[in-house]
């Protein structure tokens, strides 16, 4: 399909279709169809483990409407063979998370994440017509306001006054070797309506700059960065979702060559640092019915407990030792339990669930144990230190719906975790238990989610950000002081 560099392509469709417009996603599951083209994907990490949150999209529709958009890392595989910037798609079957507050890149309340129903398919012939690219520039006053704030993400335009040091009377010659050993380069620009800025472009933004910088013919002048991260003393620093655009690339580029701007270069360093960014739910209801929309790869789905009191078992010298002080049995068996963690969602919101021991057994109808031991009989070569894969079994419990007994403690109001553990799973169509059917079954998890660590988990308030949304999806552990039992009752 023929494309213009930056403006409208025309295409067509079955005008019988009913497509979704963006302006009307709202929060929560959708059964409908939405049709847009993907200006633009990229990775997720989280800044210091590096551990892939998810990808994440920029999609824009008929009407203009700017969205972001959200895949999980467990489905990247699924949906990324198919996608390519600039094309035009349709989407069946999504979810309305809600839009992060921090480092966002849309305007829009919603972002459109891929559940595990989702289906999304190339659109080639429809007579409908749909921008390339849609930018959001921010008047200086608006950068002095708003920087440092980590809130929204600027599109900046100006014109180069130093690249690497260098001025652009003559042609800058970049060190390749120096980049790649600081990860980063720097370049004055010059707004139209403000001083000259630093701009700080790091790893992949910096390789994109400098292979776009030496193929011009000419040297160029005129630089635009997307989704640019605003600081204090005039710097800017670029994220993983940062595109570069130079001279001739795109209309705002075309049209600032056109004007002449002149000033005193600034040449004070600035360092950056990096922020995690947490947020945290405040619902206090003990039981939900939810939706099971995925099992969260990327940490293991179990651990290996005590054979007396469940909680986690360490390694000693000889033998494994029991964390739990008040059991601390040595040389005990260790056997493991279900820690799975997976991500839910209801008609209001989203979050991350832990299941632990019988909770696990009961959505999938085999012991822990069971599914451990049956691997390493089928694979014999392993170590007994090899992390065994997330088994088909609970693979198959995405899609299911439930009603969930969790345990909420006040740790989870502290302000600085949340704690979201199953312990139960009660019957959708039956009155849930009381809580003194279900009190032994609760106190053995409950001392459980004090010893295995990882039962700390926040929810996404969006897709899911993420480089920038890592926190969202962080687990952390919840204070063994406060824990208490829940109550399942109504």
């Amino acid at each position: 399909m023929a494309m213009k560099r930056n403006g409208k392509s025309h295409v067509s469709s079955d005008s019988d279709e009913q497509f979704m417009s963006f302006k009307d996603v709202s929060l929560g599951p959708h059964e409908a169809q939405l049709r847009f083209r993907l200006i633009h994907f990229w990775e997720a990490r989280n800044p210091v483990k590096k551990t892939l949150i998810g990808l994440e999209m920029l999609l824009i529709d008929e009407q203009g409407t700017v969205i972001q958009g959200f895949i999980p890392p467990g489905r990247i595989k699924k949906y990324l063979p198919d996608m390519k910037r600039g094309s035009v798609y349709k989407l069946i079957n999504f979810y309305g998370s809600k839009n992060k507050p921090m480092y966002r890149v849309a305007d829009h309340l919603a972002t459109v994440s891929f559940t595990w129903n989702s289906e999304i398919s190339a659109l080639h012939e429809i007579p409908i017509s749909i921008d390339e690219d849609r930018f959001r520039f921010h008047s200086h006053e608006d950068f002095e306001t708003n920087c440092d704030l980590k809130g929204d993400l600027y599109d900046v335009v100006g014109h180069m006054k130093l690249v690497d040091g260098q001025t652009l009377i003559e042609r800058p010659i970049i060190d390749d070797v120096k980049i790649a050993t600081t990860r980063h380069i720097m370049i004055h620009v010059q707004s139209l309506d403000g001083p000259v800025m630093k701009l700080y472009l790091w790893d992949q933004t910096a390789t994109d700059f400098i292979k776009k910088f030496n193929s011009c013919e000419n040297t160029p002048t005129v630089l635009l960065v997307t989704t640019v991260n605003t600081k204090r003393t005039l710097a800017l620093a670029s994220m993983s979702s940062t595109r570069v655009f130079m001279d001739n690339d795109v209309q705002p580029t075309r049209n600032y060559l056109t004007w002449y701007v002149s000033a005193d270069v600034i040449t004070k360093r600035e360092t950056l640092t990096i922020a995690d960014i947490f947020s945290y739910m405040s619902q206090e209801s003990a039981k939900c019915t939810a939706t099971i929309d995925d099992v969260v790869h990327g940490s293991s789905w179990y651990y290996i407990g005590c054979s007396e009191c469940h909680s986690k078992a360490t390694k000693g010298t000889n033998s494994l030792i029991c964390t739990n002080a008040k059991c601390a049995k040595v040389n005990t068996t260790g056997v493991a339990q279900y820690r799975a963690k997976i991500s839910v969602y209801d008609n209001t919101e989203q979050a991350f669930f832990v299941l632990l021991g019988d909770a696990g057994r009961e959505l999938t109808g085999r012991h822990a144990s069971e599914l451990v031991s049956n691997y390493f009989k089928a694979n014999k070569s392993e170590g007994a230190d090899h992390e065994v894969p997330i088994p088909e079994t609970l693979i198959s419990i995405i899609g299911q719906t439930h009603k969930f007994c969790v345990k909420v403690t006040d740790h989870n109001f502290s302000g600085n975790t949340r704690a979201v553990t199953v312990t139960k799973i009660l019957p959708l169509d039956t009155p849930p238990p009381t809580e003194a059917s279900v009190g032994n079954d609760i106190g053995a998890t409950s001392e459980e989610s004090k010893q295995s660590g990882n039962d700390v988990c926040e929810p996404p308030t969006s897709r899911g950000d993420p480089a920038d949304e890592d926190s969202k999806r962080t687990c952390g552990s919840a204070d063994p002081g406060t824990a208490k039992r829940p109550r399942c009752g109504n």
